[in-house]
């Protein structure tokens, strides 16, 4: 488990711009079961393509676009495990990963971007890719 203030400045790059964090399973289970409309959900994490990668990518599509998901979400991999292990359960059959990003639809999930997804991509590259899931889904 990594240490808080480790981990402060990580979760604030995405709650600073809007995301819910969620930080129980029972969080997690009451906002995504029977969801209605969009919900990105990013399962956050301390490694470099998360900072150089995801968390830019996804703050990148959404300042890039109209269509945004009606709520955004987040769980910290590493930190809140019972959160994060809830969370995986939603993006199955997909393996754990992380990080990663999940766009729900009613509930549903209707995309999923892998860790090996973001590995080697920039964040506008992140952020292309999340505007035409936004345009297909939102």
């Amino acid at each position: 488990m990594y240490p808080e203030q480790l981990v402060a400045p990580m979760r604030n790059d995405l709650t600073s711009v809007g995301f819910t964090e969620f930080k129980t399973p029972e969080e997690v289970e009451s906002n995504l079961n029977n969801q209605k409309g969009t919900t990105l959900l990013v399962i956050n994490s301390v490694c470099g393509c998360a900072a150089g990668a995801a968390r830019p990518g996804v703050k990148w599509a959404l300042q890039h676009t109209n269509k945004r998901p009606s709520q955004l979400a987040t769980v910290f991999a590493g930190v809140d495990k019972e959160a994060v292990a809830k969370a995986r359960e939603f993006t199955l059959p997909y393996p754990p990963s992380s990080p990663s990003i999940a766009l729900f639809k009613d509930g549903e999930l209707v995309h999923f971007v892998e860790r090996h997804h973001i590995e080697g991509r920039n964040a506008q590259m992140i952020g292309e890719h999340l505007l035409e899931v936004f345009e297909e889904y939102c």
